[in-house]
């Protein structure tokens, strides 16, 4: 369906009712300028021919930094926001000249956060969906991921979708069965894992989405896979997006589903790796992102840390001796009491792939005592990001 685009510079309202529609445009669209973000690593390595081919096409990414700017303006009453640094890990003498970035959050549903999960210190007003769609937007233009990975995201079609496909995301969706979301009044359907990845950076191979079991018995919570190739390398890679089942006393169940997802993507990288069309020499490198529910001491950790896929956590790269996650990657009060804890990981293949930069925690105090979701920051998790880029091989 062919939509007219509003000019930019209107107001952060028509920018959103603009984004919100199916993009497309008859002139040709400036390609976003990376220079003009310091948060941004510059894509030196873009396909031009891809990038030519693009231009006037709703593939054409718009420009991110003008749309940062929109979304500041329509959030210019709320507290000032997290400011975070990336801690570079290469010691700068081979920083990558185009690494990849990878985002993890848990963006909270709008349902439940508004409906079922009672944040107690939380203003009912800064839990409404006309703020947080602005504050969720801002985060992910501010870091403007080359994939990103969300779990309970319930405005997929309104939202999500059509915007970040105008900033030149791809991306698939999978709904959770019987999304708790449903049983809200004035839901917005049914929430879910969503996997976006930027396409004049990767290249679509194969996509799956997966109803996790447990002990072959279908579960409620999801995971979308998909297989990339990098324009610039042309390496590949694997991405998965998940959601374990949340709560204590399902300790059980959340090993069950990480077996289940783990044994899906060794079938997976085997079934390339014996393609006709493989590279003999090519394996493929896993970045599985996702909440899992789960802090670091429970069996389905363990059975990441320990799988013969040769995974590793990103974010123990921020501690001192590289082996202990951080503090919390959640941080909220409810009825039941305050919970403090991680949950949310970055896995990735330790012998293909490198960490470069690693987005640091919002301290205690720029949280504040009455915790997430807040004025200043709109889901219950943190977002997790880090900077990968390929080791060379053997």
């Amino acid at each position: 369906m062919e939509t007219m685009v509003c000019p930019m510079g209107g107001g952060a309202t028509r920018l959103y009712s603009s984004l919100t529609q199916a993009l497309s445009s008859s002139s040709p669209l400036p390609l976003p300028p990376s220079h003009l973000d310091p948060h941004q690593p510059a894509d030196t390595n873009l396909d031009p021919d891809f990038c030519q081919e693009q231009r006037g096409s709703a593939v054409c990414p718009l420009d991110p930094v003008e749309l940062l700017r929109e979304c500041e303006e329509a959030l210019r009453d709320r507290p000032a926001r997290f400011h975070r640094k990336f801690i570079n890990l290469n010691d700068g003498d081979s920083a990558p000249s185009s690494p990849i970035r990878v985002m993890q959050w848990n963006i909270l549903a709008q349902a439940l956060g508004e409906g079922l999960d009672s944040f107690v210190q939380c203003p009912l007003e800064a839990l409404s969906w006309s703020r947080r769609k602005y504050l969720i937007l801002e985060e992910i233009l501010t870091y403007r991921p080359h994939i990103l990975c969300l779990q309970e995201v319930d405005h997929y079609y309104d939202t999500f979708q059509p915007v970040l496909a105008g900033l030149g995301y791809s991306s698939n969706f999978c709904p959770k069965p019987w999304s708790p979301c449903l049983d809200v009044e004035g839901n917005n359907g049914p929430d879910g894992c969503a996997l976006f990845f930027d396409q004049s950076r990767f290249e679509l191979l194969d996509s799956m989405s997966i109803r996790l079991s447990a002990m072959r018995i279908p579960t409620n919570q999801v995971a979308v896979v998909t297989l990339l190739r990098c324009r610039s390398t042309a390496r590949c890679m694997c991405v998965t997006v998940t959601h374990l089942k949340a709560r204590s006393g399902w300790e059980w169940l959340r090993s069950a589903q990480g077996s289940d997802l783990l044994r899906h993507l060794q079938n997976l990288v085997q079934k390339h790796a014996s393609s006709p069309t493989a590279d003999p020499s090519s394996d493929i490198p896993l970045i599985i992102c996702g909440d899992f529910n789960a802090i670091p001491n429970e069996e389905v950790y363990r059975r990441f840390i320990t799988s013969p896929l040769s995974l590793d956590s990103a974010y123990k790269k921020l501690s001192q001796d590289g082996l202990t996650e951080p503090e919390y990657t959640t941080w909220k009060i409810r009825p039941s009491g305050e919970c403090c804890a991680t949950l949310d990981y970055i896995w990735y293949s330790r012998d293909k792939l490198r960490v470069d930069a690693v987005l640091e925690m919002p301290t205690e105090e720029q949280i504040g005592p009455n915790r997430l979701p807040s004025f200043s920051y709109p889901s219950d998790h943190l977002s997790l990001v880090c900077d990968f880029s390929f080791k060379e091989k053997e």
